[in-house]
Parts: structure tokens; sequence; C-alpha cells
């Protein structure tokens, strides 16, 4: 069974009842409004539709996610910053929170919030000759308050913090190393089996159960969030409106145009 928006897809495999999502929004998957909201709305179909669990993976075989689409954030509409940092909140609370077993086949390089995803997942399996960090403050950016709780929810607390603060990319096996990924996949195929068999673990754990505790592991983290929310809409606003972000954006993309046109 499988459906299907403008930029993610959704299929079930009727046998296990797990469901793959995928990020279907070429070339990169940056995540702009549209993505964000295609994938808010996919995360709760499967949710209501009570799959047995969640992967998370890309339809792009370099790229898993790249993050924010740095073009919503150049001279942007007010409100559509605005609409875009709610949409990446609602998301990191709907796959952070998500009553399902979650895991991230993450088949190319994930920096950003391509990591912020996969590390919003319960576990994770990357591809060789991959990239994965949050580099958000080699761009100025605070890293906001989710990414902490991510980073802080796999990673050792003096690991986290200096990874956040470095805005460190981790290689393939760097990342394997400091236990930011579970294991290591040759091909997509055989990243979405073994996310496919931790899901399997809980076969025989009463559903309910599992997504209370999992919810006691997290809530405290998602409360967190929710009294600092509009607080962190707001940082992220001033961020984007200040006159040398967006110089500093400007030249990034400048750079980018320059490199592909080469």
């Amino acid at each position: 069974m499988s459906t299907a928006t403008k930029l993610t897809t959704v299929e079930v495999n009727d046998k296990t009842g797990i469901a793959t999502l995928t990020l279907n929004r070429p070339p990169i998957n940056a995540l702009n409004v549209e993505l964000l909201h295609d994938l808010y709305q996919s995360i709760k179909e499967i949710e209501n539709n009570k799959s047995r669990g969640l992967i998370l993976t890309s339809s792009n075989d370099k790229v898993f996610s790249a993050g924010l689409d740095i073009n919503e954030m150049y001279r942007p509409d007010k409100d559509r910053a605005r609409l875009l940092w709610t949409k990446l909140q609602d998301v990191w609370l709907a796959l952070y929170g998500c009553a399902l077993p979650t895991a991230a086949a993450i088949n190319g390089h994930a920096p950003a919030g391509g990591c912020l995803l996969a590390t919003s997942c319960e576990y994770r399996v990357i591809l060789p000759q991959c990239r994965i960090g949050l580099n958000e403050i080699q761009l100025g950016l605070v890293p906001p308050i989710f990414c902490m709780f991510n980073f802080l929810n796999v990673l050792p607390r003096r690991l986290a913090e200096r990874a956040l603060v470095q805005g460190r990319i981790f290689t393939t096996e760097q990342a394997l190393q400091i236990g930011l990924v579970d294991d290591v996949a040759s091909s997509k195929e055989e990243a979405l089996e073994k996310c496919s068999q931790f899901i399997g673990t809980f076969a025989q754990t009463n559903p309910l159960a599992r997504s209370l505790t999992k919810l006691k592991f997290r809530g405290a983290d998602l409360q967190r969030f929710e009294n600092e929310r509009s607080k962190e809409l707001e940082s992220f606003l001033a961020f984007v409106d200040h006159p040398q972000m967006q110089e500093d954006l400007g030249i990034y993309l400048e750079g980018l145009k320059k490199r592909n046109r080469n």
C-alpha cells in the first residue's frame, strides 16, 4: 500500500506493517515550507493508520536532506519565514514525539536539518562516505533548542556540546564511532532492512506501554520545547532579518551558483 503527496511518499509493507516515508524534493531535499508541510502530514498519516513503525529515508542516492532551504531565508517574506520555522517545529514535535518506533535509513549526506530529522528517530543506519552533523553555527545561527535535545538524547553531554558549538560534520566512520548513528549499511536496501529489523524487535512489546515509556524519556524535552516555542520562533526571525546575516547568505548563494556553473 502506498500514498504520495507532491514531496513525500508513504509505502506500507503489507507483511510487516512498517511504513517507509521518503523525502522527494530534488535535488537535495532542502526543507522548504511545502516539504515540511508534506512531511508533517505524512508522519501523522502513518501514526493514525496504526502502522507498526516508521522508517524515514530519501529518494536521492546522494543526499538524505541538506537541511533548511537557504533560499527561504534569503530576503524572505516575513510571514513565510514565520511559517517556515513553525512548520519545522511541527515536524520536530511529530517525529521526536511519535508514538511509533522510528528509524532513519540515511542514504546520503545529512547536514543541519537532515541530521535533525535523523536524530529525531530512535535508530539510525547510514551508508558509507556520507557526512552528518548539526552545523548551524557555521552560518551564524544559534542551534535551536530541539537540536540540543536530539544530540543530548544520542551523545554524551560533553561530546554533544562540543559538536554543536563547533558545528562539526562527521564522516560515516566518525558518526558510528561516537554513537551518532547505530549502524552502517552498504546499500539503501540493506539500510532499510536493518531499520525494519530494529522495529521488529518490538514485535512482542505492548504498543501502548512502549509509546508511553518512550514519552516518559522524551516528555520533559517536549514540554520544555512547548514552553520556549514562541521565543525560539522570534529568535529565528531576528536572525534572518539581520543585515549581516542577509549579506552572508547572499555571498553563500552566489558561491553556490558559481560552483553549479563550473
